[in-house]
């Protein structure tokens, strides 16, 4: 299997001298089978340059998983090219609304209104499905298996456990560990906290022993005391998800769009001293826009 980051920042695109190592795209990540099937994670406008690449596979299928819709994970999908092209397939896959009381469509519909964008989605030449999935309900897609599973973010956000040929990833999406709303003693703290001990169990399980997990890491502890509740993971909160599920390698990603890349080094090298690797551990990695892991 193979992974290629092609957006890695979160919040808003970044570019400019100070984020060139990293990349300053948000979110895209290409997965390949062993087979050579794609399948894409995330449509921020990292999926441009990730499209660009594909004209030369034409006529293309394009499985592409969303796991929110917030717009530094979509924003790039009205210029994915392949969409103008006859011949070509893009599936998009996502998250009923509850809110809104739509599917995964909305993702397409909102942006492509006359208002926001010069393209009405019947003048596309591609053929484009939606397919609206349901929490913990395995899909296959060739010889991949994905499931999605419910994370915490203000909006409806799967992660994604792909497994094919014997290999596996979970993608987070935006995810901040969940946490008690009630303060230790009052009323209602123990009957929530058993919610949210079954919830973290089940975040855990879905993550359990993949080859690679690929998380929200956002923020420093410090930084969180005055984010919380905003969705977002920190390097320390997914250093623990991935010990704890017994993955074989974390990559660190959504990186804060206001952190230079020497910042982000810095960051790193403070947060791994303090997160020493234990032999036979996982192995934490930064996310590279450009980089290409395969396994």
């Amino acid at each position: 299997m193979k992974i290629k980051f092609w957006g890695v920042r979160g919040s808003i695109a970044s570019p400019g001298p100070n984020t060139v190592r990293y990349g300053g795209n948000t979110t895209c990540i290409e997965i390949r089978t062993d087979n050579n099937e794609l399948i894409i994670l995330d449509a921020g406008t990292g999926i441009f340059p990730l499209s660009q690449t594909l004209l030369a596979e034409m006529p293309l299928t394009s499985n592409v998983l969303i796991t929110h819709s917030h717009w530094d994970h979509i924003q790039g999908l009205p210029f994915f090219a392949p969409n103008f092209i006859s011949g070509n397939l893009l599936r998009l896959h996502g998250a009923f609304d509850p809110v809104s009381g739509k599917g995964v469509e909305q993702v397409m519909a909102v942006q492509l209104q006359y208002s926001y964008f010069p393209v009405l989605e019947e003048k596309m030449k591609a053929r484009i499905e939606y397919v609206t999935l349901t929490p913990e309900q395995s899909i296959e897609l060739g010889s991949a298996t994905v499931t999605p599973y419910l994370l915490n973010h203000p909006v409806v956000n799967f992660g994604y456990r792909i497994e094919a040929n014997g290999k596996s990833i979970f993608f987070t999406g935006d995810h901040e560990p969940p946490q008690n709303i009630y303060e230790s003693g009052q009323r209602g703290y123990a009957e929530y906290q058993a919610l949210i001990d079954e919830k973290s169990n089940n975040i855990l399980r879905a993550m359990r022993g993949v080859d690679v997990l690929i998380a929200d890491c956002s923020y420093t502890e410090q930084e969180y005391a005055a984010r919380k509740g905003w969705g977002h993971g920190t390097f320390d909160s997914s250093i623990r998800y991935a010990n704890e599920a017994e993955v074989k390698m974390l990559f660190c990603t959504h990186h804060e769009p206001t952190r230079s890349d020497d910042a982000l080094e810095a960051v790193f090298v403070q947060v791994l001293a303090g997160n020493r690797h234990q032999s036979g551990g996982p192995v934490y990695r930064l996310a590279r826009e450009g980089e290409t892991y395969e396994f």
